[in-house]
């Protein structure tokens, strides 16, 4: 257990944060005055402003110049953006940390996308999909990439779990140097992609979780694999 005593900038944040939690405060709301947040806080202007910087780079206030501070939308993308840069400081070193975690999410991703109808993902998963042929045809990396990342996307919105779907759109964001480096170095890595990418929506379309989730963590376990 930490002893430490709890800084004022701390004391602040997590003030504000119970404020949230406790209803005082809702998306979108304007942030009392300066003046009067700092004394109902009992902090120094300093220290608030502190707290107020903390909470903002966090994605939970937005700071607006000349306008106020407002609680932002609260919305799962937005709070936990700050995970993939926690992913792109870990370094090369931590590649396989990364993907596993991503493969372990995925997969449930696909078989939740499984249980559920979503036109509107699965006419993406279709189209990425349609595009990342054209890639392959085209031999045109770059462009088999952008697909290949537009198909994990639908495929975790497909799955109908804003928070899953933020989590595994900050993972595969960061990391697309990895993804780039295997289909540069490593033979057919695009092809082999594109076949696992056919049988998984194939297999969420059939409505076969099992299926799908087995897939998509074979699938990723292979690029885990055949990283450096």
């Amino acid at each position: 257990m930490d002893d430490r005593p709890m800084s004022r900038t701390d004391r602040v944040v997590d003030s504000i944060t119970r404020m949230i939690l406790d209803g005082e405060l809702a998306a979108g709301d304007r942030l009392p005055v300066e003046a009067e947040l700092a004394e109902h806080l009992e902090v120094s202007r300093g220290s608030l402003r502190e707290g107020v910087r903390a909470l903002a780079v966090l994605g939970v206030l937005d700071v607006r110049q000349g306008d106020g501070t407002y609680v932002s939308s609260l919305a799962p993308e937005r709070l936990l953006g700050p995970v993939g840069l926690l992913v792109e400081l870990q370094g090369a070193g931590h590649a396989r940390d990364t993907h596993a975690v991503r493969r372990l999410l995925e997969g449930e991703a696909a078989a939740a996308a499984a249980r559920r109808s979503d036109d509107d993902a699965s006419s993406a998963a279709r189209e990425a999909l349609a595009r990342a042929s054209a890639a392959l045809a085209d031999g045109d990396h770059e462009a088999f990439l952008d697909a290949d990342m537009a198909f994990h996307g639908a495929l975790a919105r497909w799955s109908g779990n804003p928070v899953l779907t933020a989590l595994l759109d900050a993972l595969a964001g960061r990391t697309t140097r990895h993804r780039r480096w295997r289909g540069q170095a490593v033979p057919d890595a695009d092809a082999r992609a594109h076949a696992w990418h056919t049988q998984i929506l194939d297999a969420v379309a059939r409505g076969n979780q099992d299926e799908a989730r087995t897939l998509t963590q074979a699938h990723l376990l292979e690029t885990e694999r055949e990283l450096p």
